[in-house]
C-alpha cells in the first residue's frame, strides 16, 4: 500500500505502510514540496505517482526506514542522477541527506516520541 502525505503519518497508517516489507518501508520524499510517498515496492513506483502530481523529478529522492532500528537509508536507483552530481544510489550531498533525514523523521514521528 502506497499513502503519499504531506503531514505525518499516523500509527495505524505505519502499520498499514509494514505491509510491503514488515520491517522495512520504501520512501520517496519531494525535498522542495515537503511530500513523503512511502509503502511502495520499488522507489519508482512512489516517484512515478509524484511526478504526476507535480513534483519535479530533481526534487524527488528515495531511501526508507527501518522500522525495528529506526535507521534511516538513503539507498535508491532513483537518486542516479549524474546531471545532479549524484552518480550512485546513495544520496551523495551531505546537505541533501540531511534535509531527506530530517523529513523522514518528521513524517514518521511517531517512531521517534
Amino acid at each position: 500500500m502506497i499513502i503519499t502525505k504531506k503531514i505525518p503519518f499516523t500509527k495505524n497508517e505505519i502499520e498499514q505502510l509494514r505491509e510491503e516489507y514488515d520491517v522495512y518501508i520504501k520512501t520517496v520524499i519531494d525535498a522542495d514540496q515537503k511530500i513523503c510517498s512511502a509503502g511502495c515496492s520499488l522507489h519508482v513506483e512512489s516517484e512515478q505517482l509524484l511526478l504526476s502530481q507535480g513534483s519535479k523529478q530533481e526534487s524527488l529522492w528515495g531511501g526508507g526506514i527501518d522500522i525495528v532500528t529506526k535507521i534511516i537509508d538513503f539507498n535508491s536507483f532513483i537518486n542516479v542522477r549524474p546531471t545532479q552530481n549524484n552518480t550512485s544510489n546513495e544520496i551523495q550531498s551531505e546537505e541533501i541527506r540531511k534535509e531527506y533525514e530530517d523529513l523522514t523523521r518528521y513524517f514518521f514521528k511517531d517512531l521517534y516520541e
